[in-house]
């Protein structure tokens, strides 16, 4: 077992890096955590007659804790690159409980941020895509805005928005609605033009007005591709996020990690790092169920 090699490798070979402050034993005791949890799943699996989805996983677990391990075989026990810059694992994951507090709030704020960002830019989005796939005096006059605007990084509109708007935190939150309405527009004006016309035909016969047939027949069809758009205005929101709270923003996760790279407090940057991928990895995961809840009846029939 690959958490097991880990295990006896930290705890048997000798450290060749020296430190000077307190131990921080929390790499070993996260193997000690990860030994007890495989051994509880591989049993109740052996009970049930059936493999579980932790067992489904345990070799990309086992994966990634190896890959720990010989980070930390080249940092702790040889020395073998510069600790200042790559502090070992019992450095990073103590960073992450000494500074627990300070790193939920940053992890809070940063969410609230992107929730704001989200929600407006989402919002828009969607109506602007609706208006231009559907209306061709609309198309008329905001396709050409959509296009000359679209394609500006949001990130390069920064020292405008800091100047522009009261707060850093209103100025991040207008350049992560930016980052999500470009993408939600075009594939919503792509799915809402994408509709096929028997679908408004059938519509017709049936009497249905005009907004029956946007809400009621348009916007589901489109809605895979309305989806698209979020999940690529997510990912776009995700690199404005950390740019933002990197040259502006008092709190976050980006200013945490900013912060703590410019007083050399490596170990707390790559803390802050770990606590990032989680949290958005987390978020995708989240957006995938959503899909799949919305979109239950083209189950099987488009993957993204």
């Amino acid at each position: 077992m690959l958490i097991t090699l880990v295990w006896l490798m930290h705890n048997l070979l000798p450290n060749r890096v020296t430190n000077f402050e307190k131990p921080q034993p929390y790499f070993n005791e996260l193997l000690i955590i990860a030994l007890v949890v495989t051994a509880v799943f591989a049993i109740i699996s052996t009970i049930l007659h059936r493999v579980t989805a932790f067992q489904y996983n345990s070799p990309r677990i086992g994966v990634f804790f190896l890959a720990f391990g010989l980070y930390d075989l080249v940092t702790l026990k040889l020395g073998a690159i510069n600790t200042l810059f790559f502090p070992n694992p019992d450095k990073i994951f103590g960073a992450m409980v000494n500074n627990a507090v300070l790193l939920a709030k940053c992890l809070g704020y940063s969410v609230w941020l992107l929730v704001i960002g989200w929600v407006l830019g989402g919002i828009c989005g969607v109506i602007t895509g609706i208006l231009i796939g559907w209306s061709t005096d609309w198309n008329y006059w905001l396709d050409p805005i959509v296009k000359f605007l679209g394609p500006i990084p949001p990130t390069v509109l920064i020292p405008i928005a800091l100047s522009a708007f009261p707060t850093s935190f209103a100025a991040s939150a207008f350049l992560l609605a930016l980052s999500m309405w470009f993408p939600v527009t075009i594939l919503t004006n792509s799915g809402i033009a994408s509709v096929r016309v028997d679908y408004l035909e059938v519509a017709d016969t049936m009497g249905a007005s005009t907004l029956q047939k946007v809400f009621k027949v348009a916007i589901p069809a489109a809605a895979p591709s309305i989806f698209v758009g979020i999940f690529n205005g997510v990912c776009a929101s995700f690199i404005t996020l950390m740019v933002a709270e990197m040259l502006g923003v008092r709190y976050g996760l980006g200013w945490y990690i900013n912060w703590q790279r410019e007083i050399m407090g490596y170990a707390n940057v790559y803390a802050g790092l770990i606590v990032l991928a989680i949290a958005f990895s987390l978020i995708i995961t989240i957006l995938f169920r959503v899909r799949d809840h919305f979109l239950k009846w083209q189950e099987g029939l488009i993957k993204w």
